[in-house]
């Protein structure tokens, strides 16, 4: 099934200069994963892409250092 999203004003980091992106901080990265652990692509999350980098490296090394799991259980339809 399509999902729809709906793309938001724009980036929600260049609109609030106080909101940065920290790898330590697994609750502020759960709302640009999917529910199976994968990166929201751009388009559909709002993000510019200088912050959408340094997103995908938080991410990144959040997996790496298991704050966020690689993968999420799989999902049963």
């Amino acid at each position: 099934m399509k999902r729809s999203f709906h793309r938001g004003r724009g980036c929600r980091f260049c609109a609030e200069p106080g909101l940065n992106i920290d790898y330590k901080d697994s609750i502020m990265l759960r709302p640009f994963l999917t529910e199976r652990a994968k990166l929201v692509p751009r388009r559909i999350s709002g993000n510019c892409a200088k912050h959408q980098r340094v997103l995908t490296l938080a991410v990144k090394r959040a997996r790496h250092l298991a704050f966020i799991a690689y993968t999420s259980t799989q999902v049963r339809m």
